[in-house]
């Protein structure tokens, strides 16, 4: 299945490869990262690999900051060109095999800026980007910087692998659970990048961008049931179909539409509205300049939805399309509402498929200086609590 979908430097923002001009930022934005030069003249084929892979995320993310657009299109490069060679190659165990191996490569050279290199920026980003030549792939020496500049933890892209390779192996969704399991490793996995991206430092937002991301490919996967059918896939819970008369097994030898379909593909849309109301709590902790964007991306997401109710939950003989127009419109409404959106005082529990990826992103959230002046007195009581809890630990084991 195709995917659709986050130490403050010197004053210089990300400049990665996510487009054929320059994306420098005279505005401040945060988080800011280190100057990373385009190394590639291929800056406009990963910009169309989002557009012709994803018209929804592509629009939406022409809202964000242009270094924070900039990473984003270098990560979604690299996402679309692995799910690409996975697909491509039947699951082949080689190509895993390769693409665990690039993944390696990325991450030993994509380890993250030292003291000293921020003392020194420009000479820092001319020695990294002739250590990148080494990397054949345009994608890998894109998803790279990202890597370096947003200090992204290697388990999230290794676990967006795992999905993939759930795929080749042609896993089996028994119940939601078990889907979101799945959204979380191919989807969840790309918004706890964006987040990091975005600069997001505690673990409540984190857990809603997650969320966000498996509210997508639930929309994705209501979207293609036909589609995935007719390549011998089903995404569907299994046990959900059962109870609506159907053999999935059966049902994938001769797929075809009916209202015992349609009501299933129906909960599974009423599963991702459950979790995009759950997204809206992040927006807030979101830089203000990047809430436009992710709102909109969660509304024309939950768009698709729409269309899919309004033609029965026929999801198998016609693909829901949303508008050029229509997304037109989301975009403006959502700018003036993303801008003043507040911080939710409460939240969910995180749903249980997306713990393991906050947990993830924990260490590099960590590393990420507070931006206001309440977020750093938290930062500092939350130290003194952590030196005093090292403290007391270190006192027990003496004793």
């Amino acid at each position: 299945m195709k995917q659709d979908v986050f130490f403050r430097a010197p004053a210089q923002a990300y400049q990665g490869s996510g487009s054929s001009q320059s994306l420098k930022s005279s505005v401040p934005v945060t988080p800011s990262a280190p100057q990373l030069p385009n190394l590639d003249t291929g800056g406009s084929e990963e910009e169309a690999l989002m557009r012709g892979g994803s018209k929804s995320f592509f629009a939406a993310s022409r809202l964000l900051p242009a270094a924070i657009r900039s990473a984003a299109v270098d990560l979604y490069a690299f996402c679309r060109v692995t799910d690409d060679a996975v697909d491509n190659s039947g699951a082949s165990p080689r190509v895993m095999a390769e693409l665990h191996e690039r993944l390696d490569a990325i991450y030993a050279f994509a380890s993250p800026i030292s003291p000293e290199e921020w003392r020194t920026p420009l000479e820092a980003s001319q020695k990294f980007s002739e250590q990148l030549r080494a990397l054949p792939q345009i994608a890998d020496r894109a998803f790279a910087r990202v890597v370096r500049a947003y200090r992204l933890p290697k388990k999230i892209p290794l676990a967006l692998l795992e999905g993939f390779q759930w795929d080749a192996q042609g896993r089996r969704y028994e119940t939601i659970d078990d889907v979101y399991d799945y959204s979380a490793r191919v989807a969840g996995t790309v918004g706890a990048m964006m987040a990091l991206v975005m600069g997001v430092r505690e673990a409540r937002p984190m857990a809603r961008a997650c969320e966000l991301g498996v509210a997508m490919q639930l929309t994705n996967i209501a979207r293609d049931v036909g589609e995935d059918a007719r390549m011998g896939r089903l995404y569907l819970p299994r046990l959900w179909m059962r109870e609506e008369g159907l053999d999935p097994d059966a049902w994938l030898a001769q797929p075809s539409f009916g209202p015992a379909l349609g009501r299933v593909v129906a909960r599974v849309l009423d599963a991702a509205d459950s979790l995009y109301r759950r997204a809206e709590e992040g927006v807030g902790f979101l830089p203000r300049r990047c809430r436009p964007a992710i709102l909109a991306a969660r509304h024309i997401y939950a768009d698709i939805g729409r269309v899919i109710t309004k033609a029965g939950y026929n999801s198998f003989d016609q693909r829901a399309v949303v508008s050029g127009r229509a997304k037109l419109q989301r975009l403006m409404l959502c700018m003036p509402a993303a801008i003043m959106a507040p911080r939710m005082a409460r939240g969910h529990k995180p749903l249980p498929a997306i713990a393991f990826l906050v947990e993830a992103a924990g260490i590099s959230m960590q590393h990420r200086p507070p931006r206001s002046v309440a977020e750093k007195a938290g930062w500092m009581v939350d130290l003194i609590i952590r030196l005093e809890e090292r403290e007391r630990q270190s006192q027990s084991s003496v004793g």
